[in-house]
């Protein structure tokens, strides 16, 4: 059991990076969105909108 418990430590500190990766990226772009949106609100909708697209972009260019 504790062999096994140590196995799924490992395995979620291997992940670690990658989510936090992740995580500050997702914050960074909703940041950015809002900050557009304060300045004027469809403008938040357009800049998330082009980030979402790019991300798609960037994904399915990776999957090839």
């Amino acid at each position: 059991m504790l062999e096994k418990l140590k196995s799924v430590g490992r395995l979620a500190a291997a992940a670690a990076p990658a989510v936090l990766r992740d995580a500050a990226g997702l914050a960074g772009a909703g940041m950015v969105a809002h900050g557009a949106a304060e300045i004027y609100a469809p403008a938040g909708w357009i800049v998330g909108g082009i980030m979402l697209l790019a991300a798609a972009w960037l994904a399915a260019r990776s999957a090839r």
